[in-house]
């Protein structure tokens, strides 16, 4: 014990000096990085990521894009050198041909969502990917149509109530798209409601996915934490009881923004848990018609459980990386995709004239139909709800960069020659193990060199008849989606992409042919869209998630 005492204070000073120099090494030692032009840094503790990050961070964005290369050095937190990249080729290299060697920041995540499809690497990801992929096919997302179309009627029917009990047509569509997203994600994906879609109903899983980006943006240094958190978080995964042990002192550290952000994730996991309880309840039923409607269920879950059940042994999922999926299907599909449908309600206010082209194509296809209830093929077939949702997910897509860092010492090509600070050339970087990549997912699908001169236009037209710049397909965007980085592409692109798309179809055909949007009078200029993990609209110098429009039901 006294051996332990004496040695205790030397261990402790040793560990600081290790964490001192991690951190000071970056302002000491020069890198290949340092000939890279870019942005100069405005604090020691932050570099340039406030600038990133910041509500109204659009201008550094727009200057990131503009004013330098296809890549651009700034330094990060404790003066980390990064890399904001949109050259095509390197991009290619950095989520395709080399993705191995480029790893996504996964600590927050571990311990956010668990050991979900977002939070594992390696072999380990695509052992989840192998199983999880027949999960998003085209054919599961047909039979989902009828569950999206019961969502979206209710969706109807709930916005036509307020209308009348308020006696107002100011509407937060926001408020609306959110909990939407939600219980299709819900029903499509858990077979499980979660919201009726009725005027005020409490939802606390709703209000914990609702508030979960925000509380983060509130842990202040905690936040820094998670830097050096990956140790604790194998440790706990390893020994539940640690674990236990550090959810125990995030409830009881004083930090009030701490304490909130543990019981958002208590109310995710022990929801998602109940959720698999249930299902797995089902399966093990004697009751023939329980079990049957999980061996027959459209829901994602029921296909997920089904495939794992029937996957070889070395392959299938244990119950804690299901429950997890859950989680990270319910974060990955929820915001983005409620926050693309209201920018495009947004936009569709701001351009009348392609509100009533589109609400005229949907119109047309319901009467050529017969039905107001449309078909997926018929649906996903219409070319100019595909334009809309094609160029506002291109102009304004959700998440404006995702997080990538080298695991080992690489050589990135260029498909365009970058300016270095001495006035020389380059068409290859060399990428030092431990540099910070941002794969400029605004940048990229931005650039004027590919997209025009009208790049930074909202114009759904260019999707129409052939008009996309030769330079688009020339350059090989590494993209999943339509030549763009909004889906990013190679082996962790999302997944779910294809049915983010039927979500935002389906919803969209129901508001343009049920209702007029219009901006509210003098609210116009108070709309605006905050940068954030995935950009979302307020009212004014409000924080608080919002977009106001002017609703007005067609019939009546």
């Amino acid at each position: 014990m006294s051996l332990l005492v004496s040695v205790a204070p030397w261990a402790l000073l040793g560990l600081l000096a290790l964490l001192f120099w991690k951190l000071a090494r970056n302002f000491i030692l020069p890198s290949p990085l340092d000939k890279i032009p870019g942005p100069a840094s405005h604090s020691w503790t932050d570099g340039c990521m406030a600038d990133l990050t910041h509500r109204e961070a659009w201008p550094f964005l727009e200057h990131l894009s503009n004013d330098y290369g296809q890549v651009v050095q700034f330094p990060g937190r404790f003066g980390k050198r990064t890399l904001w990249v949109f050259d095509p080729k390197a991009l290619h290299h950095v989520i395709v041909k080399d993705q191995a060697s480029y790893d996504p920041l996964v600590t927050g995540r571990k311990l956010s969502t668990g050991p979900g499809l977002l939070a594992t690497l390696g072999d380990h990801h695509r052992r989840q990917r192998k199983l999880l992929n027949p999960v998003f096919s085209i054919a599961h997302m047909r039979r989902l149509m009828p569950v999206f179309s019961d969502v979206v009627n209710r969706l109807q029917r709930g916005m036509q109530a307020q209308l009348k009990a308020s006696h107002s047509n100011e509407v937060d569509v926001l408020n609306w798209m959110g909990r939407t997203a939600l219980e299709l994600i819900g029903q499509g994906g858990f077979g499980h409601s979660f919201d009726a879609l009725v005027e005020n109903t409490p939802n606390a899983y709703a209000d914990a996915v609702k508030d979960f980006v925000p509380s983060i943006s509130q842990l202040g240094v905690f936040r820094y934490m998670l830097l050096f958190a990956d140790p604790v978080v194998d440790l706990c995964a390893a020994w539940p009881a640690l674990g236990a042990c550090f959810s125990a002192f995030f409830r009881r550290v004083p930090h009030a923004g701490a304490r909130h952000m543990k019981n958002i994730l208590d109310v995710l996991n022990d929801t998602s848990v109940a959720i698999y309880e249930e299902k797995r309840a089902a399966l093990a039923s004697d009751d023939a018609e329980t079990k049957m409607r999980v061996l027959e269920g459209r829901d994602l879950m029921s296909v997920m459980l089904r495939e794992n059940m029937s996957a070889d042994a070395a392959d299938r999922l244990p119950a804690v990386e299901i429950i997890a999926q859950l989680i990270t299907f319910t974060f990955a599909g929820t915001d983005t995709t409620s926050n693309a449908l209201a920018r495009i309600l947004h936009l569709l206010c701001l351009y009348p004239d392609v509100q009533e082209k589109l609400r005229a194509e949907v119109l047309e296809a319901r009467a050529q139909n017969g039905s107001a209830e449309l078909d997926y093929d018929t649906l996903v077939g219409l070319p100019y709800l595909d334009a809309v949702c094609r160029e506002t997910l291109r102009l304004y897509p959700p998440v404006a960069f995702v997080n990538r860092e080298a695991t080992q010492d690489t050589v990135l090509p260029l498909s365009t020659p970058l300016a270095l600070r001495d006035g020389r050339t380059t068409d290859t970087l060399h990428i030092p193990k431990g540099t910070n990549i941002l794969v400029g997912i605004w940048s990229s699908n931005r650039s004027t060199a590919l997209w025009g001169a009208d790049a930074r236009e909202w114009k759904p037209a260019r999707w129409l008849d052939g008009k996309l710049p030769e330079a688009v397909a020339d350059a090989h965007i590494p993209g999943v989606y339509s030549n763009l980085m909004t889906f990013i592409g190679g082996g962790r692109a999302c997944i779910g992409f294809k049915f983010s798309q039927l979500e935002m179809k389906v919803v969209l055909a129901m508001l343009v042919s049920s209702f007029r949007f219009s901006l509210c009078e003098g609210k116009n200029g108070e709309i605006v869209w905050n940068r954030a993990g995935i950009a979302y609209p307020s009212v004014g110098n409000s924080r608080r998630p919002s977009l106001p429009l002017c609703v007005e039901p067609l019939n009546g």
